[in-house]
């Protein structure tokens, strides 16, 4: 989409935000006739209110303090998805936000809202011409947006569509070696270095962890390196992000069982969407950080020479693996990321996967399941993160007793650590390969949309990269 600041507002299609009834004595030409029917509406609870002026709309919308501001805040953004869908419903192709309440970022909030739930992927629809969103530009009067904010939007809502289309591409487009060559193009446009390992340099490497899991796919793995360097970093030891690039899950030899379990394992690379879209926004917004992004990618078929219950597989670290559960294949592939990730004396170690069934279980699809090892300050700062972009966290704990869970009669380790605590045995399992301050987040629960809620469509949502960039848009601020 595009987003402007206007000088001069044209009379077309408008959006006015106020707080307080009396505000609508300062829309413009307003009759008596829309007050009373305008009062009328807010007055039946409704807050957003349409004025059909025949050559053009205006829409009015009641800024109401919620409990929190991280509610307010919500609301503003819910607000833009149903008035995205009153738009493209009258074919408004483009629509003027003027924010008269005194929440600053109302205007960016409401926006943000529009674009996210405008978001399409038509590429394999025949009738993508036909059923396109037709707005396509939202503009704001100079006094409801900063160049800064407006700026920093167009960057972030074009990375989260770059991130939902990666995930909504089927395997038999987005095989692993596609989805490196997809982040080259990323890295390309948005300024940052991409190194793409091969098979033949994984099986020098003798990254175990993602050799396995690939042996039983006719499709080589790859291993992509992301990243970018500023100028001047605030950071002295570079971040490092890692993302779970299982381009399809079937579960391998261990079948997924249940009914329709495979439908959306396209999805399972989600991680690695969500990372490559951050490393996009990060380059793009010339983040002082320097960023280091990992995404091991295969996928996970019970063919050829797979790998088998019984298995014990030596990881890229030497630590040996029992592996009871093929399904439980991408904690195999993300340890060999974040040994990987040691060469650079980390500063901080932040793994974003599609991992358990039981974090969706716990959770569902409110929020992100996350733990690690990193410091107080570091954990509050996520989650006021989360909270301000809605997209909270619930930290589990990382004891010792669950470690236990993960011990193997024959081998270091073994991939699962039985039917309890599953979300955090597979977190305890990652924690063995890291000795450096380090966060997983479990996203299983909310990568993928089956219906559209909000302002998420169906499909990819690329939930937990706005929080993640808010965090480091913030990193290192008092």
């Amino acid at each position: 989409m595009e987003f402007k600041i206007q000088q001069k507002v044209s009379k077309k299609h408008q959006l006015f935000i106020i707080d307080d009834v009396q505000k609508i004595n300062l829309l413009p030409e307003i009759t008596s006739d829309e007050i009373s029917y305008i009062t009328t509406s807010f007055n039946a609870e409704q807050i957003l209110v349409t004025i059909n002026r025949y050559g053009y709309f205006i829409f009015i919308y009641l800024l109401k303090n919620k409990k929190t501001d991280a509610q307010t805040s919500e609301a503003c953004r819910k607000a833009g998805a149903e008035l995205q869908v009153l738009c493209n419903k009258s074919k408004l192709d483009e629509i003027t936000i003027t924010n008269l309440s005194p929440l600053s970022n109302a205007a960016i909030l409401f926006a943000e809202g529009i674009a996210l739930a405008n978001y399409q992927f038509l590429k394999y629809r025949t009738e993508a011409k036909k059923i396109t969103n037709t707005l396509q530009r939202v503009f704001f009067t100079k006094e409801s947006a900063t160049v800064k904010e407006v700026s920093q939007l167009i960057t972030i809502v074009e990375a989260i569509y770059r991130a939902r289309t990666l995930v909504n591409e089927p395997l038999n487009y987005l095989s692993a070696e596609q989805l490196s060559k997809e982040i080259q193009l990323l890295g390309k446009e948005a300024g940052f270095k991409v190194t793409v390992l091969n098979k033949a340099r994984l099986e020098k490497e003798k990254m175990g962890g993602l050799l396995s899991v690939n042996r039983g796919s006719i499709h080589p793995p790859t291993f992509t390196i992301m990243e970018y360097v500023p100028k001047k970093a605030l950071n002295k030891k570079p971040i490092v992000l890692v993302g779970k690039g299982v381009v399809y899950d079937t579960g391998g030899v261990s079948l997924k069982p249940t009914l329709n379990s495979m439908d959306r394992m396209k999805s399972d690379m989600s991680g690695a969407a969500l990372v490559s879209g951050a490393m996009f926004a990060i380059a793009k917004m010339q983040l002082p950080l320097h960023i280091i992004a990992l995404v091991p990618a295969t996928d996970n078929r019970p063919g050829e020479n797979a790998y088998v219950p019984g298995d014990v597989i030596t990881m890229y670290s030497g630590a040996t693996v029992e592996v009871l559960n093929t399904d439980a294949e991408g904690r195999m592939i993300l340890a060999d990321a974040l040994h990987w990730a040691k060469r650079y004396k980390p500063e901080l170690v932040l793994d974003f996967a599609t991992l358990t069934g039981a974090a969706s279980a716990a959770v569902g699809e409110h929020g992100i399941v996350c733990m690690g090892t990193a410091d107080e300050k570091t954990k509050q700062a996520f989650n006021d993160s989360g909270f301000r972009q809605y997209e909270r966290l619930v930290e589990y704990p990382l004891w010792d007793e669950y470690g236990e869970q993960i011990k193997s009669d024959i081998a270091d380790i073994k991939n699962v650590g039985g039917p309890s605590g599953g979300a955090i045995t597979a977190g305890k399992f990652l924690e063995h390969f890291t000795n450096y301050p380090w966060m997983h987040f479990d996203i299983a629960g909310v990568s993928f949309a089956t219906s559209r809620k909000g302002y998420t469509p169906v499909g990819g949502t690329a939930y937990g990269m706005r929080m993640l960039l808010d965090f480091l848009i913030n990193y290192g601020k008092a």
